[in-house]
């Protein structure tokens, strides 16, 4: 009796399996030829992508309650440094900000601090009036105006005393906040010259000055609500600088650099 033999059909290679799976013609890569399994395309991990956002995402923002707070904290700051110098006490500037002394001390833990932060704080809002002033009023001239008289309710004539009382006036952030301000007024001052409406011999030295001088009270007096006063002489002195000029000024037009000369 013969024995029959039965052949086992050849396995079936990855690339027909592929090809039965989804139709497609079948290929003899290097894993259909018995080598190892083509690798496959590189890509980014997702997980460090996220990571990645999440810890952009999550950058602590200050609370609104202490933004509002540090605010208030300067405002007052200013506002008592304006009548008694910058050696107020900060028990004065805590009653004026309505908050406790721990409060004030978390966010400037010592004088220089404070009056540091005061003085970036009072040229950063006159620096953002300059240019809002171009940009919103009807002419240069108008413009002009409405700047002084912001510049004066911000009492930036508080700046000086406190400049003078062994302030870094080299600190970076200062520097900075300076050069923006200035940036600023020389192209408002310009803006009313170029359209011939303020008079021309006048320099960006000559409208600080006046502005510093007009906006701060008068030391050794009892009169502290001096604004009534130098809004009066403010607009005075704007009504003086409208083209044409109707005289002619002693001296030269003050400049920045004047000034910076004057001060080293």
């Amino acid at each position: 009796m013969k024995s029959s033999t039965t052949t086992a059909p050849a396995p079936r290679r990855t690339s027909d399996l592929a090809q039965a799976q989804d139709g497609s013609p079948a290929q003899d890569g290097p894993e259909a030829q018995g080598g190892a399994p083509a690798p496959a395309p590189a890509q980014a991990p997702a997980q460090a992508s996220v990571q990645v956002q999440e810890s952009a995402a999550g950058v602590p923002r200050p609370r609104a309650d202490a933004v509002r707070n540090r605010e208030r904290i300067l405002a007052a700051a200013r506002e008592s440094f304006v009548e008694s110098g910058s050696g107020a006490p900060f028990d004065e500037v805590a009653r004026r900000a309505g908050i406790g002394n721990a409060t004030l001390y978390r966010h400037f833990p010592d004088r220089a601090t404070l009056v540091h932060h005061v003085v970036l704080f009072t040229m950063g809002r006159v620096t953002a009036s300059a240019e809002a002033s171009l940009a919103e009023e009807p002419d240069a001239f108008a413009a002009l105006c409405r700047f002084t008289h912001a510049a004066a309710d911000e009492r930036i004539g508080a700046l000086c005393p406190m400049l003078a009382d062994g302030f870094d006036g080299e600190h970076p952030e200062l520097l900075a906040a300076r050069n923006a301000l200035e940036e600023a007024v020389v192209t408002l001052l310009a803006a009313g010259q170029d359209s011939g409406l303020v008079r021309t011999d006048i320099g960006v030295g000559d409208l600080m000055v006046a502005l510093s001088q007009l906006s701060r009270p008068l030391p050794g007096t009892a009169c502290l609500d001096t604004d009534r006063f130098a809004h009066r002489h403010l607009q005075l002195f704007l009504d003086g600088l409208r083209a044409p000029a109707r005289s002619e000024l002693p001296g030269s037009a003050t400049t920045l650099d004047d000034l910076r000369q004057k001060t080293m």
